[in-house]
């Protein structure tokens, strides 16, 4: 007969028991090491004695279907899985360290370190969204930090897998999850909503600013169903310190509904990396929640209690890219840049919720000193940012919103450019290959080396004045 109760040194499928590391209410964590395996492992056992919670064996055969599928430093590398007419079982990796939930005792810490652990768990949110998965319990006791400082996700028997039999919601029709955490969305029975991971995640970034959690600790069905219609009180409400930035990123992630969110968590994380270029609203300013008429209107209003209907999880994450356009600011280059600009604008039509980057690399000398003025003694980076706004002013974006402007000093500006992509997660970058001939020749090509370096698709764009010689667009894909 199957069992989560153990001995050490039982032995099973070849992993030797070792000792008992957690017990929890739907399944118990077990030390275990097989002689050929060199890495820490961990076996998860669901508890399906008598009497269980039909959910943990459900939730479990969800987690035995989709972990094997996971791949990536944002999840626990699979190993093996045990069959229900045996020992039921998944084996992974144990990572080191302890979870999220042990800084619970700190709270609230100070608001540029949560939004630097926001940061890295929006990346990992967002890694595990492009393999087609929502985790649907993003809390701090499923959250972990490699040595190396990468977020990593714990649980994956809540998750919905576009590309699988969702068997949670075929065979109940009561929304699971860590109650606090749950975006409203999941009391309307929505389960392929990307965002709802945004929307608890931003439960958790308030809490660790503030010590409250946004909507309680109400477990019961009437409780949770409030936040379908009564916004949290502001941050500011509570901690009038809190800086207007971090309360305009947390509020928008807690929006009721998804549409008001963050499209993707990418565009999150790039948020939370980059404070100073959030577009304030309303939000920012906010110090009482929203008056007795407009919860009233929220609670009758019949557009937002329907469900809406969601492509695949990939599909929606394409909807909302980070693009980044690496402009040249030097003299010779107005032709290339109106080249650039305008296929930015036909890309930007096709994709209302993309965020467009707008990169300059001030390219510095190796080893002598570089001075931060011009020759007529202007600030070289004042100069180039208000020269990046006036190149993008014709596309007619929100900055902010829809539009931030970066510039950075780099020896190597290839280099530059490939490590803002990866850092911000970009999707597609722009980028316009060098006119002169002589240039390249002397000084290689910027746009070559992205091109053969990138972790996601590049569009090499040339002067009209050169499409006798050459074609106006140059594809490089690649896929992470």
């Amino acid at each position: 007969m199957a069992s989560d109760d153990l001995e050490p040194g039982s032995v099973i499928d070849g992993f030797r028991v070792e000792a008992r590391v957690h017990k929890g209410g739907m399944a118990t964590l077990w030390r275990v090491t097989r002689p050929d395996l060199a890495m820490p492992l961990l076996m998860k056992i669901p508890k399906i004695f008598e009497g269980a919670e039909p959910a943990a064996i459900v939730s479990f055969e969800m987690e035995q279907m989709i972990l094997p599928r996971l791949s990536g430093i944002h999840v626990p590398k699979f190993v093996a899985a045990g069959a229900f007419d045996k020992q039921p079982h998944v084996v992974m990796e144990q990572i080191p360290g302890v979870t999220l939930y042990k800084r619970l005792g700190e709270l609230p810490l100070p608001y540029d370190e949560v939004a630097e652990i926001g940061q890295r768990i929006a990346v990992a949110v967002q890694d595990l969204h492009r393999q087609h998965v929502i985790h649907h319990d993003i809390k701090p006791s499923n959250i972990m930090f490699r040595p190396s400082g990468e977020a990593v996700l714990l649980d994956y028997g809540l998750a919905f897998h576009d590309q699988l039999p969702d068997l949670l919601h075929e065979e109940f029709r009561v929304p699971f999850g860590t109650a606090p955490y749950m975006a409203p969305e999941r009391l309307r029975d929505v389960r392929h909503d990307p965002r709802s991971d945004i929307f608890s995640l931003g439960v958790l970034l308030y809490f660790f600013a503030t010590a409250v959690r946004p909507f309680g600790e109400s477990e019961t069905m009437a409780g949770m169903r409030r936040r379908l219609w009564r916004d949290p009180y502001p941050l500011r409400h509570l901690k009038p310190d809190c800086p207007p930035w971090f309360q305009e990123i947390v509020l928008r992630c807690l929006e009721i509904e998804p549409a008001w969110r963050y499209a993707t968590a990418a565009q999150l994380a790039f948020d939370l990396g980059h404070p100073s270029q959030v577009k304030l609203t309303q939000r920012s300013e906010r110090l009482k929640r929203d008056s007795f008429g407009k919860v009233l209107r929220r609670r009758f209003n019949t557009d937002l209690k329907r469900s809406r209907t969601a492509g695949a999880v990939a599909s929606q994450l394409s909807h909302g890219p980070i693009v980044l356009v690496a402009v040249d600011l030097t003299e010779g280059a107005p032709a290339l840049n109106d080249e650039l600009r305008g296929i930015a604008g036909r890309l930007l039509a096709t994709l209302p919720a993309a965020r467009l980057a707008c990169l300059n690399v001030v390219k510095i000398n190796r080893i002598a000193l570089d001075s931060a003025l011009d020759a007529e003694g202007h600030n070289k980076h004042v100069d180039r940012l208000v020269a990046l706004k006036h190149w993008a002013e014709p596309l007619r974006l929100i900055e902010g919103e829809h539009l931030t402007m970066h510039v950075m000093d780099a020896v190597n500006p290839a280099s530059a450019i490939l490590e803002f992509a990866r850092e911000n997660h970009v999707s597609h970058i722009l980028i316009g290959a060098r006119q002169s001939s002589l240039k390249r020749s002397l000084l290689g090509s910027v746009s070559a080396e992205v091109a053969a370096d990138a972790v996601c698709t590049v569009t090499i764009v040339r002067s009209p004045a050169e499409l006798h010689t050459a074609e106006a667009l140059g594809w490089s894909a690649k896929t992470p």
